[in-house]
């Protein structure tokens, strides 16, 4: 079974002035791959309640992040010609492409919303599913490979389900 690309974005904040500040994947191999993402010189907005959630302070990824460039260069490399899913579509997509915008790239992956290839029983399943997951990986932080990994395993699970049922 071909596990599906996910990819997770974390930002300064929601709205129009939010920007992409770290990126994870994990690829249909189980391979997981994240970075931070220096802020542009026009990416100003900066919202606490995202820093909480994330715990990524502004000034860390001055010296921790890497261009936009560069990350829209490694993110082309690694999912050229894929398809790859995210469950916060209507947000992601956006980011990505402020990402892409900001590098002057071309993007060169196709981006889905997850639930497009959700069945109904994995749709009924997903949130019990996933709340179980986070509980077994103990993981402390809110950080993007994070979230791209417990969004994989949630879609294999609520999948072994579906077709056991």
């Amino acid at each position: 079974m071909n596990l599906p690309i996910i990819i997770d974005v974390e930002a300064s904040g929601f709205g129009k002035n939010g920007y992409p500040i770290e990126v994870g994947i994990i690829t249909e191999n189980a391979s997981t791959w994240c970075s931070l993402i220096t802020p542009e010189d026009d990416w100003q907005h900066w919202d606490e309640s995202a820093e909480n959630a994330h715990n990524i302070k502004r000034e860390f990824l001055y010296t921790h992040g890497k261009s936009a460039k560069e990350i829209a260069q490694q993110l082309n490399e690694k999912l050229h010609n894929k398809i790859v899913y995210t469950d916060g579509w209507m947000h992601d997509y956006v980011w990505i492409s402020r990402l892409f915008d900001a590098a002057n790239l071309t993007q060169r992956f196709k981006l889905e919303d997850l639930r497009n290839v959700l069945t109904e029983q994995q749709q009924a399943t997903w949130h019990a599913t996933k709340d179980q997951v986070l509980k077994e990986l103990n993981e402390t932080r809110h950080r993007a490979s994070i979230d791209a990994k417990v969004i994989q395993i949630t879609w294999l699970r609520t999948r072994s389900s579906s077709s056991s049922t």
